[in-house]
């Protein structure tokens, strides 16, 4: 499976396949650094909060108000990871550079996301994961790399 993750405005993200079809929106809810996961039918499927602060920072995400996934940046700066951890998986978003991170479920790699710099300096985010490891949250992940690494590749 194969998507773009791109903001529109500044309380907003849409998902595209590779056709440029629409799969979901991303908006921001009320204040502070919470955001719905909507489907084509504006359905919240998913909610993303931010609960840590920049220093270290971390995430939640939620189904009918219940935590369904816990993410946590591991190390800003030398070996950039977040690592997202449930009942039944584990995540690690694992990177060199703060740009290219490889998705790893339960130790094993299933796909990447790439962040690409626009000539207007938005981030973009490619994301290619295998259709056996896809669920509708995948494209959160891109909004929690977005949060913790976006104001620093913005500046390269």
């Amino acid at each position: 499976m194969e998507m773009l993750v791109a903001p529109k405005g500044g309380s907003k993200y849409i998902v595209e396949d590779k056709t440029q079809r629409l799969l979901y929106t991303i908006k921001k809810k009320g204040f502070g650094q919470k955001f719905n996961l909507l489907d084509t039918s504006n359905y919240i499927l998913y909610t993303i909060v931010q609960t840590g602060d920049d220093r270290k920072p971390a995430f939640v995400i939620t189904l009918n108000d219940t935590t369904f996934l816990k993410l946590e940046c591991k190390s800003l700066f030398l070996d950039p990871t977040i690592s997202a951890e449930g009942k039944k998986m584990k995540y690690a978003l694992v990177s060199k550079d703060r740009r290219e991170f490889e998705i790893h479920l339960d130790g094993k790699s299933v796909g990447t996301i790439k962040t690409k710099v626009t000539m207007n300096n938005e981030l973009h985010y490619d994301i290619s994961i295998e259709n056996t490891a896809f669920d509708d949250y995948i494209p959160l992940f891109a909004i929690a790399i977005d949060k913790t690494f976006g104001d620093m590749n913005k500046q390269k």
